[in-house]
């Protein structure tokens, strides 16, 4: 690696492994990892109550607010659509719809829903022109349904759920609290007690207890029933809302798809760049190092023969030389292999090829690792991990001025459950490692997308530096 690498930390300060990882997780978090499922219980629906509150309570204001503006919007563009000035306008309504969307993805959020997938406004690999801007919300068919959405579902949907909501709460709270403030209310000549009609219609009698305290204990069973509901009715009518805004406001499947076809081919993209790289790299290298040395190996030994009959002392010293020239050539050449695939790692794993690793490394490094003892993973995994870690030790050595260094090795767990290898290295150099497009930890980067990974580099200048990669084990 040609690049300025690992950023140093100061000397005895090197992070531990728990602070390490909380570096590496905390950026390489997946963004789009979906949430830990937890189980639903009684209390856990208690806790939502207040934010699916909230959500619902603003429901009617925002849907009518939207539908005023939208409708308003919408009619008076195509009424003037004739003029021209009519198509402005109804773009206009079309962002401003898109805006309302937005709105309730976001409140859906804020209630404890699980996010919905947002869709795809414009092409990434397109420009954003005025043209692309100005006709684009006409051909998307996003736009057309956050525009349902916004003038028709949504202010329904809302009327309903805001009114269901505000008459089961009030029947709570009045209900648990009419024993307060039921006795300030004057009776007059009040012969109607909703206690009576109930008690004589489920018993069949004509009863004669005191119907106010009768109405009292009435009203009080009702609240306790309606307060003890109320998360499952707050529950159920955020997940109605969710629903809607899902199949409406949410991406198509087919997006995702076509998401995950362009990941693939840039990881494919990747990989193809990273092992070409590692290609011309590995040619570069024979051709200084193993190819020199068998040339003047080869110039040696035919030196050798010509002396051999007239001067056999010379010839001799000439093959002592290129004796040598072989053995450091098969060092160099071992050097080389190393850096790929030693034997050792497919012999005894990834934990005891570091471990040789930060032996024969010049710079001091320590290795942790939470891996079992033994733990081996697939050997595309190891070899890319390895390879990792090599070339970040060779860079170490090369241009961090660090005195001390940790190699850590940990497999780790993501939100959705999938598995994950993290292999980093942190040292005590100057830092300011970067990633220059054509270096060696852009090459770095390129090989571990190609994997499905993501490499992080976290190098202020002065230091400390985190530089690490987390492989996917599924």
């Amino acid at each position: 690696m040609n690049e300025q690498s690992t950023v140093p930390l100061p000397a005895g300060d090197i992070p531990g492994p728990v602070a390490a990882s909380a570096s590496l997780d905390a950026v390489t978090a997946p963004s789009a990892a979906p949430r830990a499922v937890s189980r639903t219980s009684y209390g856990s629906l208690w806790r939502g109550v207040p934010r699916e509150l909230g959500f619902l309570l603003l429901t009617m204001p925002i849907a009518i607010i939207g539908l005023s503006v939208l409708a308003s919007l919408f009619w008076t563009g195509l009424g003037t659509i004739v003029i021209y000035v009519g198509f402005f306008i109804v773009v206009a309504t079309f962002y401003t719809a898109r805006a309302f969307g937005v709105v309730e993805l976001t409140r859906l959020d804020w209630a404890g829903r699980p996010a919905i997938p947002r869709p795809v406004w414009e092409p990434a690999d397109k420009p954003r022109t005025f043209w692309r801007i100005l006709f684009g919300p006409w051909a998307n068919g996003h736009y057309w349904l956050y525009l349902l959405h916004g003038m028709i579902i949504n202010p329904i949907v809302s009327v309903i759920s805001w009114s269901i909501t505000i008459a089961w709460t009030s029947v709570a709270l009045g209900g648990l609290t009419g024993w307060l403030w039921l006795g300030f209310i004057p009776n007059g000549n009040r012969e109607f007690y909703l206690s009576r009609v109930v008690a004589d219609a489920v018993f069949g009698i004509h009863s004669t207890f005191d119907p106010v305290a009768g109405d009292r204990i009435l009203y009080l069973i009702a609240g306790i029933l309606f307060a003890a509901t109320l998360p499952f009715v707050t529950r159920a009518l955020t997940l109605v809302h969710h629903a809607v805004a899902r199949g409406l406001l949410g991406a198509w499947p087919s997006e995702a798809l076509q998401r995950e076809v362009a990941d693939l081919s840039s990881q494919r993209g990747a990989a193809v760049s990273a092992e070409d790289r590692s290609l011309r790299r590995l040619e570069r290298d024979l051709h200084d190092g193993p190819q020199q040395r068998l040339i003047r190996l080869q110039m040696d030994i035919a030196a050798a023969e010509r002396k051999l009959s007239d001067d056999p002392e010379a010839a001799a010293s000439l093959l002592r030389e290129a004796r040598k020239q072989a053995g450091d050539t098969l060092e160099e050449l071992r050097a080389l292999s190393r850096g790929f695939a030693p034997p050792i790692l497919q012999d005894r794993g990834l934990g005891a090829a570091v471990d040789s690793l930060a032996a024969r490394s010049t710079i001091p490094l320590t290795v942790e690792s939470t891996l079992e003892p033994g733990e081996r993973f697939s050997p595309e995994v190891e070899r890319n991990a390895y390879y990792v870690l090599a070339e970040l030790s060779a860079n170490l050595a090369k241009h961090s001025g660090a005195t001390a260094g940790r190699l850590v090795l940990e497999r780790t767990v993501d939100t959705a459950g999938a598995p994950w290898l993290s292999v980093w290295l942190t040292d005590n150099g100057h830092g300011g490692a970067t990633i220059v497009p054509g270096h060696g930890l852009s090459g770095l980067a390129e090989r571990v997308h190609g994997l499905r990974g993501e490499l992080v580099v976290d190098s202020p200048a002065g230091g400390p530096t985190v530089i690490g990669a987390r492989l996917p084990l599924t």
